[in-house]
């Protein structure tokens, strides 16, 4: 019989985004920015850059709602040497974590789990993986349909 792809699964709630567009890309800044937030005491988990587009990328990240506050006080102190930038934040969503050993040997396990999510009218904010892991940041409101149209694909 063949592994399974997905072997469990985890939900984590009142999870904030936050994205900080038109931030030059300069690693010192950034540097800067993550370190400012780590100072607060403020845990960040999943994190998406772009790619640089003339000279500036787009920076997102997920933080515990609770924590929203301070994060955006930490921010706002960088406007004073890139005026221009943007802070967008969006406090209402959940995280959803599957993994399994399989999925490193296993083409496709992404592509089903973006096909399951889509055809369950799922939007997906922001998606981290690694070789054996892959998390969805998703709605508040579309967790509990996730939560079953996974386990059902997965039988988990």
């Amino acid at each position: 019989m063949a592994s399974k792809p997905v072997t469990n699964m985890t939900v984590t709630y009142n999870v904030a985004l936050v994205t900080v567009d038109r931030l030059p890309n300069n690693i010192n800044l950034i540097s800067n920015i993550f370190r400012s937030i780590a100072d607060q005491n403020i845990n960040i988990d999943m994190i998406s850059q772009t790619p640089p587009y003339k000279g500036s990328i787009s920076l997102s990240f997920s933080i515990p709602s609770d924590d929203l506050v301070k994060a955006i006080s930490s921010l706002n102190k960088f406007k004073k040497d890139v005026p221009n930038l943007q802070v967008e934040v969006d406090a209402d969503n959940t995280k959803i974590s599957i993994y399994g050993e399989e999925m490193k040997n296993l083409p496709g396990v992404a592509a089903q789990l973006f096909t399951t999510l889509a055809n369950n009218g799922i939007e997906i904010k922001l998606v981290t993986t690694s070789e054996v892991d892959i998390s969805y940041l998703i709605y508040e409101k579309d967790v509990d349909r996730a939560i079953e149209a996974i386990k059902k694909e997965y039988e988990i």
